[in-house]
């Protein structure tokens, strides 16, 4: 007795394997082309450093950079300079992220604290952390506590402002409709207010995260003995630019690093966006 195949096994099969495949060639082409932009770069700069054009304590060529790196790894300092600047930017982000969220939400949607604040708050965004990192020293002194200051304050702003965008600019119609079928206003904030809100409060996050990075170093220019701000002016002191560029470059691959992770967090709980 013959036996023969479901024709419909068939035909359910074969789209799901096209489904993988142009899967697998997206995940493809999104890994590939970071990597040719980054081969290109390297080599330009290998390029470079052959070429002898630019003296080395100026520009260092690729090679001298990673001597550097496994310089520093060896006797021990990168290591103990990245613990610490991660935990000063993570610390800052936190208290600074959740605050500015916090506060966020309630400029957005209360108007009293909206009238109190924003003038205010509006008039502290234009500062940069760096210039406030005197005034940190003179508050909290030399220590952590500074750092985390000039960092938090940084992630705040930004946070606080994408947040209070997004939740003060919900579509009318989605109030108007959740009124209409008789929502509390508990209920019209939650399942409502927060979820059309929430695309903007993590593109506060995810921005926020770069800005930790960016303002960590400022922290860490001055009033510091770890860290890779530290070490940074560290190395500007005895003109090594190998150092400073493989700082430098270890900063980015951690600032992306970190970005990517809140980036995938992000799509996974406001997964609705990406409709």
């Amino acid at each position: 007795m013959a036996v023969t195949e479901n024709p419909g096994t068939q035909n359910s099969a074969t789209p799901r394997f096209a489904q993988l495949l142009t899967k697998g060639l997206r995940s493809g082409a999104t890994l590939g082309l970071p990597l040719i932009s980054f081969a290109f770069i390297l080599g330009i700069w290998t390029l470079v450093g052959l070429s002898g054009v630019v003296k080395e304590a100026i520009f260092p060529a690729p090679w001298f950079v990673w001597s550097a790196t496994v310089e520093m790894w060896q006797n021990g300092t990168l290591q103990t300079d990245l613990a610490k600047s991660l935990g000063r930017a993570a610390v800052g982000f936190s208290i600074g992220g959740t605050l500015g969220v916090t506060l966020g939400l309630m400029t957005g949607r209360v108007a009293l604290v909206r009238t109190l604040l924003n003038p205010f708050l509006n008039l502290l965004r234009p500062i940069p952390a760096i210039a406030l990192v005197p005034v940190a020293i003179v508050w909290f002194g030399i220590g952590e506590g500074s750092k985390y200051f000039v960092v938090s304050y940084t992630v705040f702003l930004t946070v606080w402002f994408n947040t209070h965008h997004g939740m003060q600019y919900v579509p009318e119609t989605y109030l108007r409709a959740s009124r209409t079928l008789g929502a509390s206003r508990l209920r019209e904030f939650l399942t409502v207010v927060l979820p059309a809100a929430a695309p903007h409060i993590f593109a506060g996050i995810r921005l926020g995260v770069a800005l930790a990075f960016l303002s960590l170093v400022a922290a860490e220019l001055s009033g510091a003995s770890s860290g890779i701000g530290f070490r940074l002016q560290e190395a500007r002191q005895y003109v090594r630019t190998d150092r400073m560029f493989s700082l430098l470059i270890l900063l980015g691959i951690l600032g992306a690093f970190a970005d990517l992770i809140v980036h995938w967090i992000g799509k996974k709980l406001v997964h609705w966006e990406q409709g």
